[in-house]
């Protein structure tokens, strides 16, 4: 897609897919004062916090596309970085996976099999067992950062009970289930490298478990892939503390390849995430047999016992620079209604129930704000969803 016309605006050459994962927390929960501005970046010492993020590593892979991945001890992981995680015991394995998981229903001989996609720092070696791979933060990364202390992390959305958000420049292309006590979520999803017009927009394809959004302190977890053009955008990957991974194969954002091309092959990568009933803590899996981590029962209020919605599509931030719709794209950057290996899909989409057995919702929901810039068509089993952002309709 061509820049927006009369605009000089390049496309960043830093753009990268990358799988991702969020949580939020309550701010009483612990973490660290934020406040400090990249405005008073004469009292802030970058080296310091790039020490304070990057952990001592037993080994270092630099990937083809520059970014270094380094091998970290499990338990000198980010994650107990957090204050609820100082005395945490490492938990390798849950003690439950939903009933009636089987990742063979979503095998489509028309798609490639989701073992074929890897990471490229992959092609210059492993990180070995007992280190999980970290990628390294750099100091350019916090130079382009609105702030160093917040690098990272991402701001907290303003959930209401209608479920979409106003006023913040978060559009969406979702299907959702609100109502139940949900203790997971699964889904396939179409892999894809949307455009992202401004360095600090984003464009993600994501699962979105949400605990009781009719209160305050929200709890939110989130696992799929994610585009940005300076990779600084969000609570993402291992720089917030508290996700705790226990996988060395997979470094959480790493960046996915291959990926989809148009009326080309198409790439999908696999998600669950799921409530442990005996531990309480929240497992993810990615594919058929990476089991990465999770997010510990102790740092969240309103998903201690379950989640009240859950959300399956794509999301882009647009700031609408020079009073214009963002030229960020979601998904494929096409409609949905161009159907396969145009437009990109979630596929096999499930909740966890309260029963702990995975199954179809029922009565599920759309939402889109804005039709003519992104839009969805939920066939049942499978939606399409996305859109090219501004077009002579969406302006």
């Amino acid at each position: 897609m061509a820049p927006p016309c009369g605009n000089r605006r390049r496309w960043s050459r830093t753009i990268k897919m990358t799988l991702c994962l969020c949580f939020l927390i309550p701010m009483a929960a612990g973490i660290r004062n934020t406040n400090t501005s990249f405005g008073q970046k004469q009292k802030l010492d970058v080296q310091q916090q790039l020490k304070f993020l990057n952990k001592p590593a037993l080994k270092s892979i630099k990937s083809p596309d520059g970014d270094i991945i380094d091998c970290v001890h499990i338990n000198k992981q980010p994650a107990f970085d957090h204050p609820f995680l100082k005395n945490h015991t490492i938990q390798m394995r849950p003690s439950f996976h939903p009933e009636g998981l089987s990742f063979d229903e979503s095998k489509d001989v028309s798609s490639k099999s989701e073992s074929k996609i890897t990471q490229l720092w992959h092609l210059n070696g492993r990180c070995p067992e007992g280190t999980i791979p970290i990628k390294r933060t750099k100091e350019e990364d916090l130079l382009r950062a609105s702030s160093v202390a917040t690098y990272g992390r991402k701001k907290h959305p303003q959930f209401n009970t209608d479920v979409t958000v106003k006023g913040d420049g978060r559009e969406h292309a979702l299907v959702y289930v609100e109502g139940g006590k949900y203790r997971g979520a699964k889904a396939t999803i179409n892999a894809w490298k949307p455009q992202v017009q401004e360095h600090d927009e984003f464009s993600s394809s994501q699962i979105l478990i949400l605990g009781d959004v009719s209160g305050e302190g929200i709890n939110a977890i989130e696992a799929g892939w994610q585009t940005n053009a300076n990779q600084t955008t969000g609570c993402y990957n291992l720089l917030c503390s508290g996700f705790v991974q226990t996988n060395n194969q997979i470094g959480l954002g790493g960046t996915l390849v291959p990926l989809s091309d148009y009326a080309g092959s198409q790439y999908e990568v696999k998600f669950l995430v799921w409530k442990d009933p005996k531990g309480g803590d929240w497992w993810l899996q990615v594919g058929d047999k990476y089991l990465l981590g999770y997010w510990p029962a102790s740092l969240f209020s309103s998903l201690f016992d379950s989640a009240s919605e859950i959300h399956w599509g794509g999301e882009v931030i647009n700031l609408q620079k020079g009073g214009e719709h963002t030229s960020t794209q979601m998904g494929s950057g096409h409609f949905p209604d161009e159907g396969y290996s145009r437009a990109s899909f979630f596929k096999n989409f499930q909740i966890v129930d309260s029963s702990n057995i995975l199954r179809a919702p029922k009565n599920s929901s759309t939402l889109v704000e804005k039709p003519k810039c992104y839009n969805v068509i939920n066939l049942g089993s499978r939606f399409y969803y996305g859109g090219p952002g501004r077009n002579p309709n969406c302006l």
